[in-house]
C-alpha cells in the first residue's frame, strides 16, 4: 500500500515565539468594543435558543443588536479601519 504524502512545506510556518506586533495589538484594542458587543449578542442568541421566546428575550436581542450596530458605526466613523467583517458591502 502506498501512502500519499505532501512534498511541500507548510504554507504557514509554525513559530511559537512570534508575538503580535504593536500595530496589531493597537488594532485589536481599537476593535475591542465591537468584539465585546458581538460576543454579548452571541450570548443573547444562545440564551434565546435555549428556551421559548418571551418579550424580555426579544428586548435583550434588540438591545444587543443595537449595541453591535453602534459599535460598528463608531468604528467606521474613526476611519482607521477599511472594512469591518460582517458589515454591509
Amino acid at each position: 500500500m502506498n501512502h500519499i504524502v505532501t512534498v511541500q512545506d507548510a504554507v504557514t510556518a509554525f513559530a511559537p515565539d512570534i508575538e503580535p506586533t504593536d500595530a496589531e495589538l493597537d488594532a485589536i484594542e481599537l476593535e475591542m468594543p465591537l468584539i465585546t458587543a458581538e460576543v454579548d449578542l452571541l450570548d443573547v442568541q444562545i440564551i434565546c435558543m435555549d428556551r421559548s421566546g418571551n418579550e424580555l428575550d426579544a428586548r435583550r436581542l434588540r438591545r444587543a443588536r443595537r449595541r453591535v450596530l453602534a459599535a460598528r458605526r463608531e468604528l467606521s466613523n474613526q476611519g482607521s479601519i477599511e472594512a469591518v467583517p460582517g458589515g454591509a458591502a
